[in-house]
């Protein structure tokens, strides 16, 4: 497999919930591009640095205006990752840019549908785990 280089893009997401009358505010990370790179890992580098310095994440792209720059802290980290804090009038965020290689992908495969035996049998015991936990190779 020849060298697959990309730029990955993660936000935190928030969603904010109400439980007992408090709001909560629910942070997550999440993994919102993907871009492919053509070159090596100089030019994924190159791809992220630039992506840390321009981005602007989904919670302050919906509410800028035309011309509006927000105020941007980039952080390059030891291992090349960029973590990117962004702020605009009274909203906070930040951002994960890093490269990566491709090493592995797989397509989705499908198993067969359920019998009617099956289904019975997971009304009654609940869905199984397809291939059970990850385990580590034996090595004899």
């Amino acid at each position: 497999m020849t060298d697959q280089w990309y730029v990955l893009i993660e936000e935190d997401t928030r969603m904010t919930q109400r439980a007992d009358g408090v709001d909560l505010k629910l942070h997550r990370w999440e993994l919102v591009a993907t871009h492919p790179i053509t070159g090596a890992q100089a030019q994924a580098a190159a791809a992220a640095e630039d992506a840390a310095l321009r981005y602007v994440p989904r919670l302050l792209a919906r509410h800028a205006r035309p011309g509006d720059q927000p105020a941007r802290h980039a952080f390059l980290a030891p291992d090349g990752a960029w973590v990117v804090l962004l702020k605009q009038r009274h909203r906070t965020c930040h951002i994960r840019v890093t490269t990566a290689r491709l090493m592995h992908t797989r397509e989705e495969a499908l198993g067969p549908p359920p019998t009617l035996k099956d289904r019975f049998r997971g009304a009654l015991e609940g869905p199984q785990l397809p291939g059970g936990p990850w385990a580590p190779p034996r090595h004899p």
